[in-house]
């Protein structure tokens, strides 16, 4: 990923080299760098000038030397909510839906453009996961299918290409993936959930691989809609069980004859 740097531009060339792959998505938060000598190699610079360009992006709080050895992408994406909010939120179960229209809003957006832009490898990637989830699904490993959920719309996210997008959606499935708003896995334990959940995904990667952005934008926010549907369907299920279970242990009075 790291291509031979023009001397004339020397460390400056190697900071907007590093910074535009952290900035496109490229390198991730707790992505290890190579060691300075394989780093110095691959983009034709001295170490030296590779030490320089290091220290700027340190200062700039990109990257962190850490104890032990190694170097390593900072921790980018950070919270979209401060816990303060989080907390509330939770105290507060109506705002979920909030979250679900926010993420329906901005996801038939991604899916959209990603059928307008997606390149080939991007395509090839949306296309991995897709028959990894097959897998998963014969399988029958829910956690499997719960992780690669999230990549796939990581997946979707990077195919869009747009830099601001990708990073606020990152942000945002940091708290799926953090079960914040609700748990993903209790989604699969739905009756018919791991079977819609796979073909409303297979939909998204087939119009996206189409070029059919309209189409794209409408499996996206159906997939929303699906799955703010069964989360509350998963809840009511829960508290009915709850409740069946208190009365099944409350002890029977002694009834008496006259």
């Amino acid at each position: 990923m790291f291509q031979p740097v023009d001397h004339q531009k020397t460390a400056d060339a190697v900071v907007e080299q590093i910074e535009n792959l952290i900035l496109k998505g490229v390198l991730h938060s707790g992505d290890r760098l190579p060691s300075e000598r394989d780093l110095a190699e691959q983009m034709k610079v001295s170490r030296p000038v590779l030490r320089d360009a290091l220290k700027i992006l340190e200062e700039r709080r990109l990257i962190e030397a850490r104890r032990g050895g190694g170097t390593y992408v900072c921790d980018l994406i950070g919270p979209i909510f401060s816990d303060a909010i989080i907390e509330l939120i939770a105290r507060h179960p109506d705002a979920i839906n909030d979250y679900f229209e926010f993420r329906r809003g901005i996801e038939g957006q991604a899916s959209a453009q990603a059928a307008m832009r997606a390149a080939p490898s991007d395509l090839k990637r949306l296309q991995d996961i897709v028959k990894q989830m097959h897998d998963a699904h014969e399988a029958e490993d829910l956690s499997v299918e719960a992780l690669l959920d999230v990549e796939f719309h990581h997946a979707v996210g990077e195919a869009a290409h747009n830099v601001v997008m990708l990073h606020t959606l990152r942000s945002c499935y940091r708290l799926l993936e953090n079960g914040v708003f609700y748990n993903r896995g209790r989604l699969y334990h739905h009756p018919s959930a791991r079977d819609e959940l796979l073909q409303q995904h297979v939909a998204i990667a087939n119009a996206i691989g189409e070029g059919d952005a309209v189409e794209a934008m409408r499996a996206s926010e159906q997939h929303i809609d699906y799955v703010r549907g069964t989360r509350a369907e998963a809840e009511q299920l829960d508290q009915r069980e709850q409740l069946a279970g208190l009365r099944r242990i409350k002890p029977i009075k002694n009834s008496t004859r006259s």
